[in-house]
């Protein structure tokens, strides 16, 4: 029997192990590689030709949804599976948008990921039925990717001159940037936008 073969990736070492040692009880599906950020991720996909990997959204250097972006762009046959706490519906239509094929969250039971891993290998969907529903509730992303990424930057404490040099930006185009993403998202300063975007699932 060929078994489909899973990379995980997770920044938690516990539930990285915790996943890993769940799947591996499963007759028909094979852990090849675990991986800690998303960039470790892409790399190990080049290397390991894995049929489906199962990731976090919330991780270091290369987002769960970078991560699917940049598979989907390079034509890898990998398809992603998305494992996360966050419920939110913004977050399911950018990982929608971005060719992820399962999105679940990390309450679901155990039998429950090892189906929908079944399902996408053999060409089909899984997406946790409580934000299937919600996915069609709710506002559309406002947001540009620039405006995205130095909102989140914002968000994470720096000022917009460390913005700049990580993003190679003049600083006037930073500020810019986080002044639409104020306006868009009717907030009164960039902390406020940067929650507002979190809540929504755009960041």
């Amino acid at each position: 029997m060929n078994k489909i073969k899973v990379l995980i990736a997770e920044d938690q070492a516990l539930l990285l192990g915790a996943l890993a040692a769940l799947l591996r009880l499963e007759d028909d599906l094979e852990v090849v590689g675990m991986a800690r950020n998303g960039q470790e991720a892409l790399a190990l996909c080049t290397a390991l030709a894995p049929d489906i990997v199962l990731t976090d959204i919330e991780m270091p250097q290369m987002t769960g949804l970078e991560l699917a972006g940049a598979l989907a762009e390079a034509g890898s046959p990998c398809k992603v599976v998305i494992v996360t706490t966050f419920a939110r519906a913004g977050y399911l239509r950018r990982a929608m948008k971005a060719g992820v094929r399962g999105y679940l969250l990390k309450d679901a039971p155990a039998e429950t990921l090892a189906a929908a891993i079944r399902s996408v290998h053999g060409g089909g969907r899984a997406i946790a039925p409580e934000l299937a529903l919600e996915s069609w509730g709710g506002g559309e992303d406002p947001l540009s990717e620039r405006e995205r990424q130095v909102l989140r930057l914002a968000g994470e404490g720096k000022s917009s001159a460390e913005i700049a040099k990580q993003v190679f930006l003049s600083e006037g185009t930073v500020r810019n940037y986080l002044s639409e993403a104020i306006s868009k998202l009717n907030a009164g300063n960039r902390v406020e936008a940067f929650r507002l975007a979190r809540d929504a699932g755009w960041l």
